[in-house]
């Protein structure tokens, strides 16, 4: 009598078949093999088939090279820091794949010699903020902050606000990101008010710069008040203002956010800002002011551990020059086109047999960015047990719970996206 295990395909066949093969080329031979392994066990253990062992390889492999997966983000929320922060628009995509080989990061094609990294996204965010005088960028805003306390502050006093010593995300503080650059921090004034004479007052010999940060995840109301930067910028010393959200200048929809251009024409000798919220590109700290300063936090040994990597600078140059990114978009649509939207698909979904409705929505610009700014949208409202369902999709979508419903919030789903969002709704149902 023949054993039946002689039937099971061997690991050389297994990873010959067309859609192995293909597999291979895209997620790598190690991760392939490791899959046929485990399916070949469980068929000699009598749990597969012989002849289901491709099958199983397949359904066992991780649907990309990376662990982490794209998501529809549909919580209402623009910028979500948990979601990975502004998505890219097409360009930027495009100029990382791009980027990703070999590519001229610090290479002059004309002299053949080397020449100033990243030099194009470094033009691009000159011209987007001409009030300028020079710009760097490294790895994210803390990064910008810190390099600024190193370079102008070892041994010396910053000079802040007890109401701007925030804490920034995941535990992480301004007063201790500050301090761990070898920087002594005056705390001035109160939680709700600090007046000019307070920073004035504490302004001396040892003070290294006086520090203005944007509480963009919170609102102080009442009973407040705080100098504007064109009193602090006539102190006699440095003003470095971080205003974290990345608007490079004013935008009609956001009027109470600081942005880049009004901080350094009213006097603020360096800003510090994320690459990565409200200017809709990568992960980046945007460092723009005083050119001599500038010049300083670039040629200081630490802004080479800070150096920001090729990809980003694709990306930053494409988001600047570029067409509209998806923040932007998000934040500017029209509530009618949302509900518009949300119509189509509650008809699809209802002529499935879908409970589903349209509902007015309120969506956040998130991210650390302008607080309490509410965006009127339109959402796709299903029964609650949808928003775990839909997590775990296939496609997975993420969106809210509100009053026993699952809301899926269209402001911050690309209208590209709608068709797979209702597929992803129908698989669940």
């Amino acid at each position: 009598m023949t054993d039946p295990r002689r039937a099971i395909p061997r690991t050389d066949a297994v990873l010959a078949e067309p859609r192995v093969a293909a597999a291979v080329a895209q997620l790598g031979r190690a991760v392939v093999k490791a899959a046929v392994g485990r399916a070949q066990r469980e068929a000699r253990e009598g749990v597969l088939t012989p002849d289901g062992v491709v099958e199983a390889v397949l359904a066992a492999l991780p649907p990309g090279p990376s662990s982490l997966r794209p998501v529809i983000n549909a919580t209402g929320v623009v910028v979500h820091t948990n979601l990975g922060r502004a998505p890219l628009s097409r360009a930027a995509a495009r100029a990382v794949a791009d980027a990703a080989g070999c590519a001229d990061v610090e290479f002059d094609l004309v002299t053949g010699k080397r020449t100033q990294r990243g030099r194009g996204a470094l033009a691009a965010l000159r011209t987007a903020v001409p009030d300028a005088g020079d710009v760097h960028v490294v790895n994210n805003n803390a990064a910008a902050l810190l390099l600024c306390a190193m370079v102008l502050a070892p041994g010396k006093e910053i000079v802040v606000s007890r109401g701007e010593l925030v804490e920034i995300g995941d535990g992480f503080r301004i007063p201790d990101l500050l301090t761990s650059a070898g920087a002594r921090l005056r705390e001035v004034g109160t939680t709700n008010r600090t007046h000019l004479r307070d920073y004035a007052e504490a302004v001396g010999d040892g003070t290294g710069f006086v520090l203005r940060v944007h509480p963009s995840n919170f609102r102080v109301t009442g009973f407040t008040s705080a100098p504007d930067v064109g009193e602090l910028a006539g102190l006699g010393v440095p003003l470095v203002v971080d205003i974290g959200s990345g608007l490079l200048s004013p935008h009609p929809l956001l009027p109470d956010e600081p942005d880049a251009a009004g901080a350094l024409r009213a006097g603020a000798a360096l800003v510090t800002a994320s690459g990565d919220k409200l200017l809709g590109g990568p992960q980046a700290g945007l460092l723009l002011g005083e050119a001599g300063l500038v010049h300083r936090l670039r040629r200081h040994p630490a802004a080479r551990a800070l150096r920001v990597d090729k990809l980003a600078l694709a990306a930053l140059e494409a988001t600047l020059l570029g067409p509209t990114p998806p923040v932007r978009q998000a934040l500017e649509v029209d509530a009618r086109r949302l509900r518009d939207r949300a119509e189509l698909l509650v008809k699809a979904l209802v002529e499935q047999g879908i409970d589903a409705a349209v509902v007015d929505s309120v969506a956040a610009v998130g991210g650390g960015g302008a607080p309490g700014v509410e965006l009127p949208s339109a959402a796709v409202s299903l029964p609650e047990r949808w928003a775990g369902a839909l997590r775990v999709d296939r496609t997975p979508v993420v969106g809210r719970v509100e009053r026993g419903r699952c809301l899926l919030d269209l402001r911050t789903v690309d209208p590209a996206e709608d068709e797979r969002l209702c597929q992803a709704v129908l698989r669940c149902g």
